[in-house]
């Protein structure tokens, strides 16, 4: 049965889990003026509006468009301002299936398609840069959001006290509603400048968690950082069963001597960035540099051998050029993996027999060679090897057997 790694993903993390996103859709944007048209027809027609088919249409209206526009993480700025239309449209369809042309009588229903066009429009415009425009942009939506609160309060008086609402100037006699006017709009100025001081520090946060999430994926890699994030205890050592692959250049140490350390740092460079581009398509827990030697800890043996035999293809191209070849040697065992250190320096490694073995097997490798360990050829589904041999290696006090691979 193949194992696999924990789907742990530090972007999943900075961005936000697919439900996060949409329940912040929903009661950020989204869900506003439905929340309006609720308390509208709740309060103005009572119990009687649980028999009506609105509440019914207007809910997953509100809940289709929060899930679409919580999926557009990518999406460009006309692409938000249609998102921001689907869940009037889909009420207003589905509303004139029983209202007809009544529904536009409804001031709170050309409300909501006003409301819904300016705020549209209004997102359109932004980026995730924050600069003037966009921050400017983003103070006027606030503001045009709080008008929502207002516009309500104005729709209920007309249905209530239509003797007050007959014109603007009427409604407006009446010093209370100038207040509420104008503490909405002030609201909504306070609640955009605030929203911008927040955005500006929650770009510094990304920024920095982005820098943080490098620097620690160059430490531990990207799958065991989602690890250590998601579940700190995963991380303490055990024992485990693992297949562990050691690659080392072939008379690196002399044609070092021969050649500028410029020319040797470009060679380790280009060597470092094949090797990971090669190991990154398989699932490896730990990949470590020490010079010229690769160490790579896979979870599956038929992984391994994969990719021993991808590497042996690039690599050789990369130091033919050079007159220069790797070896390669696999072991499978038992080994204590996990975070290793003190108090404030910790690095995640595994040690073990099964460790030594499989760089002493390397050892042997000449250029070119890819040799197993028979634990290692025990684990494979499909073996499929060449020459068979005893060897004795450091450490052992009876010879163990290997097998090269073709």
């Amino acid at each position: 049965m193949t194992q696999s790694l924990p789907n742990h993903s530090v972007e999943r993390r900075l961005s936000g889990s697919p439900a996060n996103r949409f329940w912040a859709e929903l009661f950020r944007n989204t869900g506003q003026f439905p929340i309006g048209i609720l308390l509208i027809e709740s309060l103005t027609e009572k119990w009687e509006y649980l028999t009506k088919p609105d509440l019914y249409v207007l809910i997953p209206s509100a809940l289709i468009q929060s899930w679409w526009l919580s999926r557009q993480t990518q999406g460009s700025g006309w692409t938000r301002f249609l998102g921001n239309l689907i869940a009037p449209l889909l009420y207003t369809v589905g509303e004139t299936a029983f209202e007809g042309m009544m529904f536009f009588q409804s001031p709170h229903h050309i409300a909501y398609w006003v409301f819904a066009i300016w705020i549209g429009l209004l997102q359109t415009f932004q980026t995730d840069e924050l600069d003037f425009l966009t921050e400017f942009l983003l103070v006027v939506e606030n503001i045009i959001r709080s008008q929502i609160l207002f516009a309500a309060y104005v729709i209920f008086e007309i249905y209530t006290n239509p003797t007050q609402s007959v014109s603007l100037a009427k409604f407006f006699s009446d010093s209370s509603h100038i207040l509420i006017g104008l503490v909405t709009l002030t609201l909504g100025l306070s609640i955009g400048l605030a929203d911008v001081s927040a955005r500006r520090y929650l770009s510094i946060l990304r920024e920095t968690a982005g820098q943080l999430k490098i620097y620690s994926e160059w430490l531990l890699g990207r799958d065991l950082l989602g690890r250590a994030m998601n579940s700190p205890d995963s991380m303490r050592p055990s024992r485990q069963k693992r297949t562990v692959l050691f690659m080392d250049i072939r008379g690196f140490t002399r044609w070092c001597e021969r050649h500028p350390p410029e020319e040797v740092a470009s060679l380790l460079n280009r060597y470092y960035l094949i090797s990971e581009s090669m190991l990154n398509r398989y699932e490896v827990i730990k990949l470590k540099f020490t010079a010229d030697q690769l160490m790579a800890v896979f979870l599956e043996a038929d992984e391994a051998l994969r990719a021993a035999r991808e590497l042996r293809v690039h690599i050789k191209r990369v130091l033919a050029k050079k007159n220069l070849g790797a070896g390669i040697g696999i072991h499978t065992g038992l080994l204590v993996e996990g975070l290793l250190g003190g108090q404030n320096v910790r690095f995640y490694d595994v040690i073990g027999d099964t460790v030594n073995t499989a760089e002493r097997i390397e050892n042997m490798a000449h250029a070119g060679e890819i040799w197993i360990s028979g634990d290692t050829y025990a684990s494979l589904t499909e073996p499929d090897v060449g020459e068979e041999k005893d060897i004795m290696v450091k450490g052992k006090e009876a010879p163990i057997k290997v097998y090269s691979i073709r």
